[in-house]
């Protein structure tokens, strides 16, 4: 395919998108898959990898991978938003449902938010509701194969109805908090919620893309 029949192509489906309402504002299609993140890629060492998770839980529990492998797993097509204004439409990913994750372990009625503890300290918080929803994931795969070490293998969070920086990379542990507790993101000024469709992209003056 030429690069202009990929511009044509891209811009056709651009489009199709914003017109069954599936772009949100202020975003352009992609047909590529950016890599964004802070710090080094890690490397994955399943000798030492483990996910645990903590706080208003019934029953603290951690995981290696290889115990990680046998949770029953689903396959979901979802649409995917980046906050650098990019949007993915689409896209294919496997992993464990977050609703039927938290049934191994279960939580307490308190629990109002979710903290996702990834490599090298980074953190982000997401409401217990959104994570509850049909279309969240602890995904480890992408278009039927494991996930890149750049987009988050082994193991990353994927939270479709946020911008992309919700679905934590790299991840290790969550926390089920009755608070509120802003991560690496937010806490640079970018929006708490970081909702696409009401382009919450930043909570103070001063951040452009």
């Amino acid at each position: 395919m030429s690069k202009l029949d990929t511009v044509l192509r891209r811009r056709a489906e651009e489009a199709r998108m914003r017109q069954e309402g599936r772009l949100p504002p202020g975003q352009s299609l992609t047909l590529d898959f950016p890599v964004l993140h802070v710090g080094r890629t890690p490397v994955f060492n399943e000798a030492t990898w483990d996910l645990r998770v903590f706080g208003l839980v019934d029953q603290e529990m951690r995981w290696d991978w290889q115990q990680f492998m046998q949770i029953p797993t689903v396959k979901l097509t979802v649409d995917i938003h980046c906050v650098t204004r990019w949007s993915k439409f689409d896209t294919l990913w496997e992993g464990i449902l977050f609703r039927d994750f938290v049934q191994l372990f279960g939580i307490k009625p308190e629990v109002k938010h979710v903290i996702a503890h990834c490599e090298q300290g980074y953190t982000t918080n997401v409401p217990l509701d959104v994570m509850m929803d049909d279309d969240v994931l602890l995904a480890y795969k992408f278009d039927g194969q494991f996930l890149e070490p750049d987009h988050g293998y082994p193991l990353r969070t994927l939270v479709p109805k946020r911008y992309f920086w919700k679905s934590a990379k790299w991840l290790r542990a969550l926390e089920f908090s009755a608070t509120d507790k802003p991560g690496y993101w937010e806490n640079a000024g970018y929006h708490n919620e970081g909702d696409p469709f009401k382009e919450e992209r930043f909570s103070r003056r001063g951040f452009f893309f």
